[in-house]
């Protein structure tokens, strides 16, 4: 790396001409689900008791029959071979946070010395097990998530589990989360409405990255290595002014949206919105809410798309939380809800008080969930990259509490306190609720809080913790498993008053005002990023924890054990494996960062800072040769200060990634897994905070064209 690459990079940045996205001629609804295998496709392929046959699996989860799913592979290989196919594969997603994939190709030998197609499709997606490229692991075709093609090959999405069937996967556990929140609300929601037999879990993610120019990414080894920076002084410039914020989007990244648009409405994807986020060369693209395991699979497919088009367009995607320090940080915010068969979104208000009875419950019970596995649900969306970007710049704070705004807050303190006439029971037909008015425009009228984890936003939660990097179906699946344990719980308390005599809504009343004073601990409507939240969220008996492995031990709590085996979504063998993963890639990321940070330190900054200290030394020496004495002494005391500053910087780098490394040979010598990552997060994070300070101070001293790593004011304000 030298001063000379650093130039000729930022030249090529600068000369990248925007590359023009040809526009499709028909509608998007014209193209959209172009490449899906969607029921459109199948109502066309599928003879039509098959057809009916699945609709009946997507819609109401019927069981899946293997001649049903024969037939199905059949209809899915022709649509597939039209469209030039020549490969499928079983699209899952391992605990790496990623997707994987093995391609088989539609080919088999014709035992004649030549090669035919296959001429049976039953082997890819039947329903069943088939094995996978990993020793003892199996892949199941989810067939309420349609398969797509991607270039040549056929993406069937299936779930992942071990020879024992147990889940490898988040797709595994998420639908036996989505199943059980489906059974605990549609029972609470026959309370008031006996039609209803079925509840959906929806999803709306928001994916924050951000662009960097390919060149100047390339030039930057741990961006390369690690998806964001180690080291890089604040640019004199960043976001202060906002004024990228919604802003005119630039001319070469509105063509790679217009680009990721089209391939994602084709893939059946629902884009909707695009803008400038807070952060410069920050944005953000979010689709229309959809069921949520069809949601964490776009939102997978997206993440994939997004990399490989800005390619395309000569950028790299960034979608770590916090490539850049000292400016926002990307969230993936969650926004989730329950909605009903009958077309009732359950987190909104209603328009009678049987209605509004039904609200309150369903936000009180969701906020009961989160109180009682508030650990829990920051274990679900800590990793080693988000936590860099959790409690600064918008991110919500290592603490999950719940902001609900002045009304509702008012509206559930008005039910726990009114006197029993204002909430009564006239009769047993005309249930009575005196509660405020709940209008409409709920669903702008609520404040904001944008330091709070798990906000109210007037008819759904947003999550807004999710890290941008992250799998969504972590948080989903915890998250859903917690709202359906809370319904249960809330239903089998109802059933009992009921039992012992008490009117319906009475009992439903009495339980829900119980667990408005039970889940106060949890509802901060307050600045997050506080210190006196801090105090005060311990005081409340609220998870404080910051340290990233030791917060992965919410996992195996026996509340969160005895939560997951109950709503029969993971056992506790499944969790102490899933714990073990999240541990070790935990360590792997703080050791690869170290790893070239130390090279990036001794190999790229050192020799460059020595080169221009030797300079300095040589322009004193020279300049006391020349110069009358009292002149040159006047001279040379300003370079000599330089001088000493650069050999202080120097010296605690030197010095500290030699104890880097020393931290690192410790660590890798403990036994277990936790004990590892803790060290790692103890002795091994802080030096790189502390080394990385030592090498921003220098960047701000030697000379400019001598500095070989493209500095922030390039990386992020060229595009």
């Amino acid at each position: 790396m030298s001063a000379s690459l650093r130039f000729k990079v930022v030249d090529e940045a600068f000369r990248h001409a925007p590359l023009k996205t040809v526009l499709p001629k028909e509608r998007p609804s014209d193209y959209f689900g172009k490449y899906v295998f969607n029921k459109q496709k199948m109502f066309k392929y599928l003879p039509a008791p098959i057809y009916a046959k699945m609709c009946d699996v997507i819609d109401n989860g019927a069981p899946l029959d293997r001649d049903v799913a024969d037939a199905v592979a059949e209809g899915m290989k022709k649509w597939a071979m039209e469209l030039g196919v020549t490969h499928y594969t079983h699209w899952f997603q391992p605990l790496t946070e990623g997707t994987a994939e093995k391609h088989d190709g539609f080919v088999e030998h014709d035992w004649k010395g030549g090669m035919v197609e296959e001429p049976d499709a039953s082997s890819f997606p039947s329903g069943g097990i088939r094995s996978t490229f990993e020793a003892r692991g199996y892949s199941a075709w989810d067939p309420t998530s349609p398969v797509f093609v991607l270039g040549d090959t056929l993406m069937i999405p299936t779930i992942f589990i071990s020879y024992t069937g147990e889940a490898l996967d988040y797709k595994f556990p998420l639908k036996k989360a989505l199943y059980a929140v489906d059974k605990a609300a549609t029972a609470v929601c026959q309370y008031f409405n006996p039609d209803v037999k079925k509840v959906v879990s929806n999803l709306g993610w928001e994916q924050e990255y951000f662009l960097v120019d390919e060149s100047l990414y390339s030039a930057r080894p741990d961006l390369v290595m690690t998806g964001r920076t180690l080291m890089g002084h604040d640019s004199a410039k960043n976001q202060q002014m906002d004024d990228h914020y919604f802003g005119s989007i630039p001319e070469r990244v509105e063509e790679f949206m217009k680009d990721i648009e089209i391939q994602a409405l084709e893939l059946g994807i629902p884009c909707k919105t695009r803008h400038n986020e807070v952060a410069p060369n920050q944005f953000e693209l979010a689709p229309i809410f959809e069921e949520t395991n069809l949601a964490v699979d776009h939102n997978m497919l997206m993440m994939s798309l997004m990399k490989r088009v800005a390619r395309k367009h000569g950028f790299r995607c960034l979608l770590h939380e916090k490539p850049f320090k000292g400016i926002n940080g990307s969230g993936k915010h969650n926004n989730w809800s329950l909605s009903t068969d009958t077309g009732i979104l359950l987190h909104a208000p209603g328009k009678t008080p049987e209605d509004n009875l039904r609200f309150v419950t369903f936000v009180v019970e969701t906020l009961k969930g989160v109180y009682d596995h508030n650990g829990l649900l920051k274990a679900s969306i800590i990793s080693a990259t988000n936590a860099h970007r959790l409690g600064a710049n918008e991110a919500p704070p290592a603490i999950i509490s719940s902001f609900l705004g002045k009304s509702v807050t008012a509206l559930l303190e008005h039910v726990e306190n009114a006197d029993d006439d204002a909430l009564s029971m006239d009769g047993k037909q005309a249930f009575k609720l005196d509660l405020p008015s709940i209008p409409e425009i709920f669903i702008d009228n609520t404040d904001r809080n944008r330091t709070s984890p798990f906000a109210f936003t007037g008819n759904r939660f947003e999550f807004r913790a999710v890290g941008s990097e992250a799998n969504c179906a972590s948080a989903m699946l915890t998250l859903n498993t917690a709202v359906a344990e809370a319904l249960t719980d809330f239903k089998t308390r109802v059933d009992a008053l009921i039992a012992a005599g008490e009117d319906k809504h009475a009992a439903i009343l009495k339980t829900v005002r119980e667990d408005i004073k039970y889940i106060k601990p949890i509802i901060f409507n307050g600045n997050g990023y506080g210190d006196e939240w801090k105090i005060e969220a311990e005081k409340r008996g609220l998870d404080c924890e910051t340290s990233a492995p030791l917060i992965f031990d919410n996992y195996l709590k026996p509340s969160s054990v005895r939560m997951f085996e109950k709503m029969g979504v993971m056992s506790e063998h499944e969790l102490e494996a899933r714990n073990e993963i999240k541990w070790e890639t935990y360590t792997k990321k703080i050791q690869i960062e170290s790893r070239i940070f130390g090279d990036l330190c001794l190999n790229h900054i050192i020799p460059v800072v020595t080169k221009y200290q030797s300079m300095l030394i040589d322009n004193v020496s020279k300049v006391l040769a020349i110069f009358p004495k009292e002149k040159a002494e006047a001279i040379s005391k300003e370079n000599l200060t330089i001088i000493e500053k650069i050999s202080k910087h120097e010296s605690f780098i030197i010095e500290n990634v030699d104890k880097m490394v020393e931290a690192r040979k410790v660590a890798n010598h403990l036994e277990s897994e936790r004990e590892k990552a803790i060290a790692y997060h103890d002795t091994v994070a802080p030096l790189l905070e502390q080394i990385r300070y030592h090498v921003d101070k220098l960047e701000c001293i030697v000379d400019d064209e001598a500095w070989p790593l493209p500095k922030y004011r390039e990386l992020l304000f060229i595009r």
